[in-house]
């Protein structure tokens, strides 16, 4: 069964940093892409970033400079760098990896909340 954990989501003072990490398990196919996306409260989930081929990556324009994914595929982990972070980022970020036999996995959420 795969499973997918996340950590490292908190409260950060406005212009601090966050480091979130998705540990990924049991998976038989490998991870093909693995993405971030965030909900924020009464807003749809958007797409943050995504790393497809542990190269390529697109980010949306509200993070673009600022976030940064990145995997570590010995480790079957993601993680997303945060910085500058600002109070608009508050929300729950939620990793999703897509196997090479097209099955999408979600994380369980991580609260984020960017606040002084």
């Amino acid at each position: 069964q795969v499973r997918l954990v996340e950590s490292g989501g908190g409260l950060v003072q406005p212009g601090g940093s966050l480091r979130l990490s998705c540990a990924v398990s049991g998976n038989r196919f490998s991870i093909n892409a693995m993405g971030w996306y965030r909900q924020a409260p009464g807003k749809q989930r958007e797409l943050v970033a995504r790393i497809t081929g542990g190269t390529s990556t697109i980010y949306a324009d509200s993070v673009s400079g600022r976030f940064t994914i990145s995997r570590d595929s010995a480790k079957n982990t993601g993680y997303l760098q945060m910085s500058s972070l600002k109070p608009e980022d508050t929300a729950v970020y939620y990793c999703k990896v897509t196997m090479y036999n097209r099955v999408d996995y979600w994380g369980q959420g991580s609260q984020v909340t960017v606040s002084s």
